[in-house]
């Protein structure tokens, strides 16, 4: 799907509109909430959860963002989200009590982490070495 960061409308490579990446409010007329987010190693790429359960990953080109992968393994919000700069890995965290390591071959793939915590999972970061994390 491609869209604005701004709330445009998502499209399948088709051209059919799929859905609003940043719903507005109805009242406001303002983009809901962003719960978290991280960028690349050289800020081309963003991660980010528009209070969901999925992350979009937007490129920054030729002046705008554009949604190029949507990450939607948890279940719950979305509630942290780090991008490892050497390893070019993604770690998310989720109210749903789990955290997935995402790779990417061409494609996101993720990887499940068992928490062994019986409440939300609300912040996650990557070690220095980018081989664990807390």
């Amino acid at each position: 799907p491609t869209a604005g960061v701004g709330g445009g409308p998502a499209k399948k490579q088709d051209g059919s509109l799929l859905y609003h990446v940043l719903k507005l409010d109805d009242t406001s007329k303002r983009p809901l909430s962003i719960s978290c987010f991280a960028l690349n190693k050289d800020g081309s790429m963003v991660a980010f959860s528009p209070n969901n359960n999925e992350v979009y990953i937007a490129e920054f080109k030729d002046g705008t963002f554009n949604v190029v992968h949507v990450l939607a393994e948890h279940d719950q919000r979305v509630t942290s989200i780090d991008w490892a700069p050497n390893t070019n890995r993604i770690l998310t965290c989720s109210e749903d009590r789990n955290a997935y390591v995402w790779d990417c071959d061409g494609v996101w793939k993720p990887t499940l982490v068992l928490l062994r915590i019986n409440r939300a999972a609300t912040y996650a970061k990557w070690s220095n070495n980018e081989k664990k994390f807390a």
